[in-house]
């Protein structure tokens, strides 16, 4: 019998890192969920094969009690400041650079050992179309998803020759709670109502002029951890409605 891969996903209570769960989950993989939010990972009670862990993943030294004997690591938990570089805090950079940058290289540190010693590993990062592009206001998490572009390909150039893999999923806006939060942000910096915002900033560069919707992003997730995807790593999937075809 063969025995079921195993996955860890941050940022699981809400929005991308949901759907992942439940999409891997559905698939028969056994998930670990971690969130700092207890409360939000109730989101998950009586869902088979998932395991919910309360975490605090800018906590660096705290990450090596999460679980290193996994097959994927889903790299998705992430934070926003909308703001000015002037008027930027410096320690709201730090903190999320630490939590969307260093904690994913932390995570992939401590866990592909496991992968490479079961010669099958799947590195997923959830980075964003700011990893390819970026865009005024968003000087912390345009830098950290950059950074997080270039650590997923020097994992695809050592994986490779262990059987593992490394990917980033690159979306547009995406119906989630950090979304959400920052329709009033971006409505407070440009003096404009939120249906504005949606309208004239957040979706004035796609082509397909609505959010995507979390489960989109965990089928590209799925495919990245699936039978047919062995030679595809290195790579940025992005799913951006057309804003980089510009």
């Amino acid at each position: 019998m063969t025995t079921p891969r195993r996955a860890l996903v941050t940022g699981a209570a809400s929005g991308i890192g949901e759907a992942c769960t439940r999409r891997l989950a559905g698939d028969g993989v056994h998930v670990v969920a971690v969130d700092y939010d207890a409360d939000g990972l109730r989101v998950l009670d009586g869902l088979e094969n998932v395991e919910p862990v309360v975490a605090d993943l800018a906590d660096l030294d705290g990450l090596t009690a999460l679980p290193s004997d996994v097959d994927i690591l889903v790299n998705n938990a992430g934070v926003q400041q909308v703001a000015p570089i002037e008027q930027f805090p410096p320690e709201r950079f730090g903190y999320i650079l630490r939590l969307m940058l260093e904690s994913p290289f932390r995570l992939i540190r401590q866990t592909l050992p496991y992968m490479y010693s079961r010669g099958w590993g799947r590195v997923v990062s959830i980075s964003s179309v700011h990893g390819l592009r970026a865009s005024p206001f968003k000087a912390a998490y345009v830098a950290a998803k950059h950074g997080l572009e270039g650590l997923s390909k020097v994992v695809a150039l050592e994986g490779a020759a262990h059987g593992v893999t490394s990917n980033c999923v690159n979306p547009a806006y995406v119906r989630t709670p950090l979304v959400t939060a920052q329709l009033a942000d971006q409505a407070a910096t440009h003096g404009l109502t939120e249906a504005e915002v949606l309208d004239k900033v957040l979706l004035e560069p796609v082509a397909v002029k609505r959010l995507i919707e979390p489960a989109e992003v965990a089928e590209l997730v799925a495919l990245l951890c699936g039978p047919a995807s062995a030679s595809l790593t290195g790579s940025s999937l992005v799913l951006d409605g057309g804003w980089t075809a510009h």
